[in-house]
């Protein structure tokens, strides 16, 4: 029998590229070909790459001048190719390059360079597919582009406008998981709450019985399935609000990951976001005295095109009056094709990175005293990693790779399961605790 063909596979970016480079290789393992992680072994290489800020860029174009070094043969897919032909200028020997959710198009590439070798027993794959995460937590794409046009970003050009998958194609994706033994799943897209507008939240069906196309109806039923679920990318729609009685009875974490922006209504006007902080507040409340355990993590932007001392100093009033318990917060940077890029008077780079220093020292501030409240409560967490000195695990308010950790000394558990800790220590960010 001849030695199946074998593909390396770099994959950059965000958790929605990571679903993309989840599908290629499942579709890889489908047909058969083998899957390294070396650049020697592999007959060709795929590089998922990014491109929505500058870093991204450098980093993927480096990425790419690695795998042609390393290997010869390389195939470029992702956000990256979809701006025009930065790829091929930078790097002429790759041999195609697509842009993000094209698994067609990739394999189309791989068969035309690496035609594959049919083998009836590698040509199986399990029903839930093939993960680059952890077997015990998974992203869920439920959507593809986004419908909004804020000016700072350029995503619907990278990946059209908004397109909801079907609702029990998402639900049996979702089951096979949790058949696997999967114990999170992480629901992403780029706006999750936009679910199933482009499709006037048609009714399809799962199990038997009839299901909306629309995230509050999808969080209930992912809530019938028996193990965490965690809502990310939430655009703050009216609508928000009703998935908080969801996290309220226990359906779905209550953890809502949801991207502010700003707070100063004339800057959340030239981005083209929702505008009224003072909204914004009260609807914190709101959710608070529904689901008082619940989780709120934002990011924000500083140094916006025209952003003035005051305006900042009120988004860090925002801050400290909203009480967030987890913030990102990043530099404006200028994005090749975004319209926030013509708009006067851009902040000077010092003065960016002063400001972004201030408002991530106060929120270091309010997250080291909500942390310290912990302290002495009882808390079920999932189990990520277990080395020499302990378990290191996450709590229902910490989303893996962005949130905190809680570190576990000197028990011997498992990666993927739930234990019980009494909290015993914290920081600015994580906690210590003992099983209980």
């Amino acid at each position: 029998m001849s030695k199946p063909k074998s593909i390396g596979i770099v994959s950059l970016g965000c958790p929605k590229a990571t679903v993309d480079s989840e599908l290629i290789i499942t579709r890889m393992r489908a047909e058969g070909y083998v899957i390294t992680g070396s650049y020697k072994e592999a007959d060709l290489v795929v590089v998922n790459t990014c491109g929505f800020i500058d870093s991204a860029v450098a980093e993927s174009l480096e990425a790419i001048g690695e795998a042609l070094h390393e290997n010869g043969k390389v195939i470029v897919t992702g956000c990256l190719g979809a701006k025009g032909d930065v790829v091929k200028q930078a790097h002429p020997k790759v041999l195609a390059v697509t842009g993000p959710h094209a698994t067609d198009e990739v394999m189309e590439a791989v068969h035309q360079y690496l035609p594959r070798l049919h083998d009836p027993y590698s040509d199986l794959v399990p029903s839930q597919g093939i993960r680059l995460t952890p077997g015990h937590f998974a992203y869920v794409k439920i959507s593809e582009g986004c419908n909004h046009r804020c000016t700072f970003c350029i995503i619907p050009s990278l990946r059209g406008d908004l397109v909801s998958r079907p609702v029990g194609e998402v639900m049996q994706e979702a089951q096979n998981l949790v058949d696997a033994g999967v114990k999170e799943l992480l629901i992403i897209s780029q706006d999750t709450s936009a679910y199933g507008v482009d499709v006037k939240y048609r009714t399809g069906f799962w199990g038997g019985r009839p299901l909306k196309t629309r995230m509050t109806e999808l969080a209930a039923a992912m809530g019938e399935l028996g193990v965490w679920v965690r809502l990310h990318y939430v655009y703050p729609y009216p609508s928000v609000d009703e998935v908080i009685p969801l996290m309220a009875q226990g359906k779905i974490l209550p953890y809502l990951d949801i991207p502010f922006q700003h707070a100063n209504e004339r800057i959340l006007k030239l981005m083209k976001r929702p505008a009224s902080s003072e909204n914004v507040l009260k609807r914190i409340q709101q959710w608070r005295s529904v689901c008082p355990d619940i989780t709120l993590r934002s990011t924000f932007i500083v140094g916006f095109p025209g952003e003035t001392e005051t305006e900042f100093e009120e988004l860090l009033d925002f801050i400290e009056e909203a009480q967030l318990d987890r913030v990102g917060a990043f530099k404006y940077s200028p994005v090749d094709g975004a319209a926030a890029n013509a708009l006067p008077d851009h902040i000077d780079p010092d003065v960016q990175e002063e400001r972004l220093a201030r408002l991530m020292y106060l929120q270091e501030d309010i997250s080291a005293e909500k942390l310290t409240r912990k302290i002495g409560k009882t808390l079920q967490v999932l189990v990520d990693d277990v080395d020499e000195e302990g378990s290191i695990a996450r709590s229902m308010a910490d989303a893996p790779e962005i949130d905190g950790l809680v570190y576990i000394n000197g028990e011997e558990l498992e990666v993927g399961e739930f234990v019980t800790v009494r909290i015993t220590d914290s920081d600015e960010h994580d906690l210590w605790g003992e099983v209980v």
